[in-house]
């Protein structure tokens, strides 16, 4: 492969100094003395709606697009997403593979360090950076792997990374000790988390986490980055900070919520309990179909994963949907009476969660989750401790039997939730001017330059 697949517009060739993305210095132009976004490059593992951190790229990159903003898509996947095309959008594949794909050796290799996919994206900062972009950097551990940062640390003044989870700072991404069942308070890199095995697979596994970790600490140094980072939540503040990330590079934009129904669901009049996510250990959906199975309640699921044969084998009483649009999930959420988040690890945010309760059905939250406390604060739902059956069927059963416990809840979620979260419209106006402040700091020596008079404008 001799350069990147480009499969919308053409690339002009800039002459460069290295193949890991290095440029030559170039003199800021009067467009980006002013902040103004020409062109905005998201990079993402996947270029479909495979998990929450795809579905805020693309919904990211739809609202750039829908600006007039010139959006290019990186990419380590080979999936075609007519979409993308179709409102204008480039995709340009860096020719990545997924971790599970191929011989177990190869993959390990290649998840620490793919060289080729640090030559690709090199190449194309080189022939296409400008001044006014601004790149904006998703996840990059299933396909891409840390060598993405070669490339991108030198221009890391007008880069962008989104916080969906820890992996940027915690070899595990979770700041959890799975063994142990607990949330990790350790260091992340310290000896102290060197030496304990909290990975969810094996020790041998948290021995490559640690590997790929340094191997990501060394292609960029967090501690001394330009870089900005978007969190979340605020709760990933001083979780991001133990990690190494000085708190001013820190910026709090919370993900955008579009409520499944608009009209208020009557869940007290419901009897159905609802799950909607993926079908994994840490999700906790094996304490949830065991908490439901022990409150005597109907159980619908929707997502799929791993533990999705298990359900049907072991628990034929839940109704399994599979992955479900959007507006086939308002479907169903429209017979929900509650829908629980049972997750084990820390929940950085929680969008099923706010989905529901902007649709005006209550949630029951595990209390690893950062949005908790708000939602039992505000009355709009219930908390159980993460990995408990006993506690969650408890509040299962809370909520199944008191009709007027759930109604209230209901009309709760209903009129204080949309307040608290943003809009995709307010989301993107937020996220473009985070991106027009990141050209606008870079700039600032310039502007300084000009008013002293030493440059003519």
């Amino acid at each position: 492969m001799n350069g990147p697949v480009l499969l919308r517009h053409g690339v002009q060739p800039r002459r460069t100094d290295g193949l890991d993305g290095g440029l030559p210095p170039v003199a800021p132009s009067q467009r980006e003395a002013r902040g103004a976004l020409e062109h905005l490059v998201v990079i993402n593992d996947d270029c479909f709606e495979s998990g929450g951190a795809a579905s805020i790229a693309l919904s990211g990159i739809r609202a750039m697009r829908q600006r007039g903003i010139k959006v290019t898509m990186l990419t380590g996947d080979a999936t075609i997403n007519a979409e993308l095309d179709n409102i204008g959008a480039s995709v340009v594949r860096l020719g990545g593979q997924h971790l599970l794909e191929g011989a177990r050796a190869k993959a390990a290799m290649r998840g620490l360090f793919d060289p080729g996919t640090r030559h690709e994206l090199g190449h194309w900062i080189a022939c296409n950076d400008t001044p006014g972009t601004i790149y904006h950097l998703h996840n990059w551990h299933k396909y891409l792997s840390p060598s993405v940062f070669l490339p991108l640390r030198r221009i890391s003044h007008r880069l962008v990374f989104s916080q969906h989870d820890f992996f940027l700072v915690c070899p595990n991404g979770g700041f959890y000790d799975y063994p142990r069942a607990m949330p990790c308070e350790r260091r992340p890199m310290s000896a102290a988390c060197l030496l304990t095995a909290c990975d969810k697979r094996s020790r041998a596994h948290k021995a490559w986490r640690v590997v790929r970790q340094s191997v990501r600490n060394h292609a960029i140094e967090l501690n001394n980055t330009s870089a900005t980072i978007l969190a979340v939540h605020e709760g990933m503040r001083p979780l991001l900070e133990r990690g190494g990330i000085a708190s001013e590079r820190i910026r709090i934009l919370r993900n955008p919520v579009t409520p499944w129904l608009q009209k208020r669901v009557d869940a007290a009049a419901n009897s159905d309990f609802l799950y909607v996510g993926r079908l994994d250990a840490d999700k906790g959906i094996d304490v949830l179909a065991r908490a439901a199975r022990l409150a005597g309640v109907r159980l619908r699921v929707v997502g799929d994963g791993p533990l999705a044969p298990w359900l049907a084998d072991t628990h034929p009483e839940i109704e399994l949907l599979g992955r479900l649009p959007s507006r086939a999930i308002a479907e169903v959420a429209v017979t929900a009476r509650c829908v629980v988040v049972p997750t084990i690890v820390r929940e950085t945010f929680g969008l099923v969660a706010m989905e529901a309760l902007t649709s005006g059905i209550p949630v029951i939250i595990t209390d690893t989750a950062f949005i908790a406390r708000e939602v039992v604060e505000a009355g709009m739902g219930l908390t159980c401790r993460s990995g408990d059956v006993a506690s969650l069927a408890a509040q299962i059963s809370n909520v199944a039997r008191d009709d007027e416990l759930a109604d209230a809840l209901s009309r709760a979620a209903h009129a204080v939730a949309p307040a608290s979260c943003l809009t995709i419209e307010s989301w993107s106006e937020e996220l473009l001017r985070i991106y027009c402040e990141c050209l606008d700091r870079t700039s600032q020596p310039l502007r300084d330059v000009v008013q002293r008079g030493v440059v003519e404008t």
